[in-house]
């Protein structure tokens, strides 16, 4: 992905004339005012609603029913809510490449290229230039959201949020006292995470992301036939199979997929043929969108299975008002589209990425619309934190570690250095993130009353399903 002007610009300047650029900025945006929050009158409901038109209609009422369940369920399908109330907010100046979607449940565990489990930030749907604030806002109102929903009390829901943003602050800090090629090569394998792992509190997630595996995935959502072939079986709604796609068109988009790998995983997988796919529900936010599992099947009859989501516009430029920045692979996009903008951000933002991350532009399957997707590996020593297990001790050790892995993205992006500046030592930062997390806290609630109330007039259809995972 090509710099902006901007970023070019702000790469020349020294540590030290961006830090004295990021102090500057508390005079137009004291630190403390960082915790202000108005709401910006929108209607959720119709913001969420909005959101369905091109999904797959007999799905969207399962979105709404998964995000029923609790505020933090909530939260994570309210991306575009989010984006719509951050839109009007004052922001310190520097912008990087954010996430988008920076909530506690979306980083996880998954494979490096060495077959070593790592943990980082683990979902770019939304990834796209934006303020730094906006990701950390996101990250420290999911800390006090779910406080909430496990019972926490609010001094301790207080005590996570203003974790994270300590966290940030003062890794973001410690980074910008390194090299651009030293924070590129940081990767957040001891202290936190290793002692996070110690204490037990993520031992049991990690155990089950490194034993996944692509037969463990084949015993789970698929079966061999009597005659050894390999194929997906159908778990509705969660897991289905659709219409047939010719099978040539299907071979023309996994060659075109191999074009996006490295070299040496396009070798790999050009050994493989499409054995069978399907239609599989995922997460909350992404539901309803096109998410399908592709089942190969090696030279020794070995399944390899791969995940390939439809991937559209982010929500900070949909809801969220930004604009691509000049050079900002304008023409990439363009040619490639968004599946293009995923897989970027994502090689940027984590430390180690899938080796198979890969993007297609499907033109012929529906319409004439063409319809962008990003592939990865399916659950491939992948999980989460089971988030509704942790106690209020872990769950701050929890925000403050995503706090860190969040700041080390961010300080990939050209002129971050400006953000340490603007931060300081200060826990004043912290403190308002904190405040804004409680606030923003309260106003999920209310949107969460509000879908119930639209749901229970008529004005939208729900309905209850078990959790597909992402």
């Amino acid at each position: 992905m090509a710099a902006t002007h901007a970023e070019q610009a702000q790469a020349e300047q020294t540590h030290a004339e961006q830090a004295k650029a990021g102090r500057a900025l508390r005079k137009a945006l004291p630190r403390r005012d960082q915790g202000t929050y108005g709401s910006s009158g929108r209607d959720a409901v119709a913001i969420l609603t909005g959101q369905h038109e091109g999904r797959l209609e007999d799905l969207v009422p399962l979105r709404v029913g998964r995000m029923l369940e609790s505020p933090f369920a909530f939260l994570r399908g309210a991306a575009a809510v989010m984006a719509a109330d951050l839109a009007g907010a004052p922001v310190s100046g520097p912008q990087v490449l954010a996430c988008g979607d920076a909530h506690l449940a979306n980083f996880g565990f998954f494979g490096s290229p060495e077959r070593r489990l790592l943990f980082d930030l683990n979902d770019f749907d939304e990834a796209f230039p934006a303020p730094w604030e906006w990701d950390l806002k996101r990250l420290a109102a999911s800390a006090w959201v779910m406080g909430r929903t496990n019972g926490y009390s609010e001094a301790r829901c207080r005590e996570a949020a203003e974790g994270a943003a300590r966290e940030y602050r003062e890794t973001i800090r410690e980074l910008h006292r390194r090299t651009a090629v030293e924070r590129f090569y940081f990767q957040v394998e001891t202290d936190l995470l290793a002692s996070a792992r110690r204490s037990g509190f993520l031992s049991g997630d990690a155990r089950k992301a490194r034993h996944r595996d692509s037969e463990q995935v084949l015993s789970q959502i698929g079966t061999r036939t009597e005659d050894g072939s390999l194929r997906i079986v159908d778990q509705p709604p969660i897991m289905r199979h659709p219409d047939v796609l010719a099978i040539d068109y299907l071979e023309e988009l996994y060659a075109s997929y191999r074009r996006t790998l490295r070299p040496d995983a396009s070798l790999l997988l050009s050994q493989y043929r499409l054995a069978d796919y399907a239609l599989r529900v995922v997460g909350v936010g992404s539901i309803g969108l096109r998410s399908w599992i592709v089942l190969l099947e090696g030279p020794t009859g070995d399944p390899f299975v791969l995940q390939a989501k439809e991937a559209r516009p982010s929500v900070l430029q949909t809801h969220g008002g930004l604009t691509v920045p000049p050079g900002f692979v304008a023409a990439d996009l363009a040619l490639h589209g968004q599946g293009y903008r995923v897989v970027g951000s994502q090689r940027i933002l984590q430390a180690q990425s899938d080796t198979f991350l890969g993007w297609i532009r499907d033109t012929r399957s529906e319409g004439d619309a063409p319809r962008d997707y990003y592939l990865r590996q399916f659950r491939d020593m992948k999980g989460t934190v089971n988030l509704t297990r942790l106690s209020s001790d872990h769950a701050f050790r929890y925000a403050k570690l995503c706090g860190r892995l969040l700041a080390r993205a961010h300080a990939q992006s050209p002129g971050s250095g400006a953000i340490a500046g603007y931060l300081g030592r200060s826990p004043a930062a912290d403190a308002a993130m904190a405040r804004w997390a409680r606030a923003y806290a309260d106003q999920t609630e209310a949107d969460l009353a509000a879908l119930a109330k639209a749901v229970k007039s008529g004005r939208v259809a729900a309905e209850r399903q078990p959790d597909g995972g992402a």
